[in-house]
């Protein structure tokens, strides 16, 4: 059974690529609406999924296949996420190898404060 903040949160964030993919926001503005202290992979794998986007910015602007199959791949997840479902193992372990945890900011709590200080001072 999904949680419920889960499935919340996938909604929020398959509007996010939405809105990227339609070029009416930027990666770096999603990736700052995304859900604070977050513990579902699947949101982390989506997370990933944006930050190659922004990183294979100059490759996507030369190869148009490229960034055309990069695009289908991303509304694929948010056409996953919008349903407030996981997204399948193979994608999310094809994420998992390459990062052990995500960078987004924290809530602004006490907990999210310290959270945020250990990873800088990275403990």
């Amino acid at each position: 059974m999904i949680k419920p903040k889960y499935k919340e949160e996938r909604k929020i964030v398959s509007r996010l690529i939405y809105m990227v993919l339609a070029e009416t926001l930027h990666v770096k503005e999603a990736i700052l609406k995304f859900p604070k202290d977050i513990n579902d992979d699947t949101i982390k794998t989506a997370y990933h999924a944006l930050i190659h986007l922004e990183a294979d910015e100059e490759f996507r602007k030369k190869d148009l296949d490229y960034k055309d199959e990069q695009d289908d791949y991303l509304e694929f997840i948010a056409e996953i996420l919008q349903t407030g479902n996981a997204l399948p193992q193979n994608i999310i372990r094809s994420y998992n190898k390459y990062y052990e945890n995500i960078n987004t900011p924290y809530s602004e709590s006490m907990k999210g404060l310290i959270k945020s200080l250990c990873r800088f001072l990275n403990v």
